[in-house]
């Protein structure tokens, strides 16, 4: 991820967004933000809230389950909003938003400018229609079927910090299986080498 300020790239990207009058209009300041192909553009791990427009390139947005179980909510290309939820509730701590591919959006600081964001109607009304659009695709997910396996690579990857599994009896609770099983797949795993063993019953994805 690499945050880009300068100015004449910012105004260049802002004059090509479908919403340059609603940004124009909000008066605040802009950054861009280039993520890489398959780093995640939005997590609970993020501490900053961030409302981001995708200007180039895709995302795939994710539900994750405690359990590792994955659904795939929607697929965003330019234009597609994130932030928009946070801007009225606190951060879902299960949704996901990974770059499909070499991806640029143009973002900034919800909580610095919340008061400014609620006061502007134009903003609101693409907000609703956002959100209006993303309550269609959630009434429809349905979960991809998974093996046992590829819920544990999920749950390393979504749910622990750093792709850092830490704690077999405690993780094979949140999966759903017994901790010999879990144990069977890590060493299956490091074997495979798409994980790697940091500790006792700490493991890593590679």
């Amino acid at each position: 991820m690499e945050r880009i300020y300068e100015r004449q790239k910012i105004a260049d990207y802002i004059a090509k967004s479908s919403y340059r009058a609603v940004l124009h209009s909000l008066d605040i300041e802009y950054y861009l933000i280039a993520y890489k192909k398959g780093e995640l553009v939005c997590s609970p791990f993020q501490s900053e809230l961030l409302f981001q427009i995708v200007e180039q390139g895709s995302i795939n947005i994710y539900f994750i389950r405690d359990d590792g179980t994955c659904y795939s909510l929607s697929n965003g290309t330019t234009d597609y909003f994130l932030g928009d939820m946070e801007i009225f509730y606190p951060k879902n701590n299960n949704i996901y938003a990974e770059a499909a591919e070499s991806l640029t959006s143009i973002s900034f600081s919800i909580e610095k400018y919340r008061e400014r964001l609620l006061s502007n109607n134009k903003f609101l009304e693409l907000i609703c229609s956002s959100l209006a659009s993303k309550i269609g695709a959630i009434t429809a997910i349905d979960v991809a079927p998974a093996s046992l396996t590829e819920r544990v690579m999920s749950y390393m990857k979504y749910k622990c910090f750093d792709e850092t599994l830490k704690g077999i009896e405690q993780a094979a609770f949140h999966l759903h299986c017994s901790a010999r099983q879990l144990q069977r797949i890590l060493n299956q795993g490091v074997d495979a080498g798409s994980v790697i063993k940091l500790g006792k019953g700490t493991y890593k994805l590679v």
